[in-house]
């Protein structure tokens, strides 16, 4: 019950703040800044490991720069995040534009659905809302329920205001079902790390041993439909350019695990071009490749092998 009371009360201090000014928000956002990296250090543990792993070859100072540049957009993000709940959709849209819309609105004019990549890059909150105001068909993204349900509604609440019709991670093959007749998106965060009973298909990424989802793969060669990559350029504090980058058109047409491959290191060289806007401190790595043991037999072998 005392939970429950806190949380509304959270909610409730959230929601006035909304109301606020972006500027004066990212006015308390500087000061938020300075709290988090100098003062309570929030995963900066995390973070330096995460980027010490990824970028080897930079130097010390210059991991310091990427660190600092990703804590004051991560508080940027926070009052950004805040602000959805009064944000309107004129202002949402000058500050999130979209590049190939024509791509992807060929297929949802001729009554065909698209499959979009997303991953935890930019404001990519702001970049979901803003889908359901920059295209025709209906849009769901997929997205991983939060433990406390009056935190989950909230952000719920928010993330359909603009027509999005969330859809959380289990639910997604009956949605894509009982949406079938209709031209619509949906869109995956291709970079969420799968629990580690799912952790099925390993890759390379950022010079990292690295688990990847295999949900949007399977959906895309159940379906044949085209896979697009939302690729959020960072411009300027609060403003953001996203291009519709087509990776895959004919996903019946691909290996097994080609469409993986292809958003991962897609994903990749964004975050290579402008590291700081990547959710580092995520614990992306916190499960490592079980290696099964050899069996005495295939030792043998291997013994025998060599000495041949």
């Amino acid at each position: 019950m005392i939970n429950k009371s806190l949380s509304y009360l959270g909610i409730f201090l959230l929601n006035a703040l909304s109301l606020l000014p972006l500027f004066l928000l990212y006015r308390s956002a500087d000061a938020f800044y300075l709290l988090i990296f100098y003062v309570f250090k929030y995963r900066r543990k995390v973070v330096k490991e995460n980027l010490y792993h990824a970028f080897p070859d930079k130097s010390a100072a210059e991991l310091n720069a990427i660190e600092k540049e990703y804590y004051k957009f991560l508080s940027s993000l926070f009052v950004e995040v805040i602000k959805m709940k009064s944000i309107s959709k004129k202002e949402l849209s000058k500050r999130v534009k979209f590049k190939n819309v024509d791509l992807v609105e060929a297929y949802l004019q001729n009554n065909e659905s698209v499959l979009f990549c997303s991953s935890h890059y930019g404001n990519y909150e702001w970049v979901c809302m803003a889908i359901g105001l920059n295209f025709s068909g209906q849009h769901y993204p997929i997205y991983k329920p939060l433990s406390s349900e009056e935190f989950d509604n909230w952000f719920l609440t928010m993330r359909s205001k603009f027509g999005n019709n969330m859809v959380a991670m289990r639910q997604t093959l009956r949605a894509i079902q009982s949406s079938k007749g209709s031209a619509n998106m949906f869109t995956f965060g291709s970079d969420q790390a799968p629990a580690k009973e799912e952790s099925i298909y390993w890759t390379n990424f950022l010079n990292q041993e690295t688990s990847v989802q295999l949900g949007i793969e399977k959906i895309a060669k159940k379906t044949n439909r085209p896979v697009f990559y939302l690729k959020i350029n960072y411009l300027k504090r609060g403003y953001y350019e996203v291009d519709c980058v087509p990776i895959c058109l004919h996903p019946d047409q691909t290996a097994e695990f080609e469409i993986t491959e292809a958003h991962t290191h897609f994903l990749e060289e964004m975050i290579q071009e402008k590291p700081a806007y990547w959710l580092w401190s995520h614990r992306r790595w916190k499960h490592k490749q079980e290696r099964k043991a050899p069996k005495i037999e295939e030792l043998r072998q291997d013994l025998s092998d060599s000495m041949a």
